[in-house]
């Protein structure tokens, strides 16, 4: 079973297209201590059931998904009543 862990944070390039911009993944652990996860460890990580990603952002929680465009596989959350990718609205992640 996927552990469900919730990211807080995301480090991204400057480009145009949003289906290219994440680089990490990252977040707190309960222990206190920062994580953070290239986003192709992140998918690998959703596809083989080892983590399961959500983000929380204005009372909204929403689940963190593998998505594809033009065979570019990237990650972005499921749609919810923000109607915003909440996954690149959140702050960047320090350096670890």
């Amino acid at each position: 079973m996927a552990q469900r862990v919730q990211v807080s944070c995301i480090n991204k390039r400057e480009h145009y297209n949003p289906h290219e911009r994440i680089i990490n993944i990252g977040g707190v652990n309960p222990n206190g201590n920062r994580w953070k996860r290239s986003q192709p460890k992140a998918i690998e990580s959703i596809e083989d059931g080892t983590y399961d990603f959500f983000v929380s952002v204005g009372g909204y929680t929403t689940d963190v998904i593998v998505a594809r465009h033009e065979g570019h596989k990237y990650l972005k959350t499921k749609p919810d009543a923000t109607g915003k990718d909440n996954l690149l609205n959140l702050p960047e992640c320090p350096a670890i």
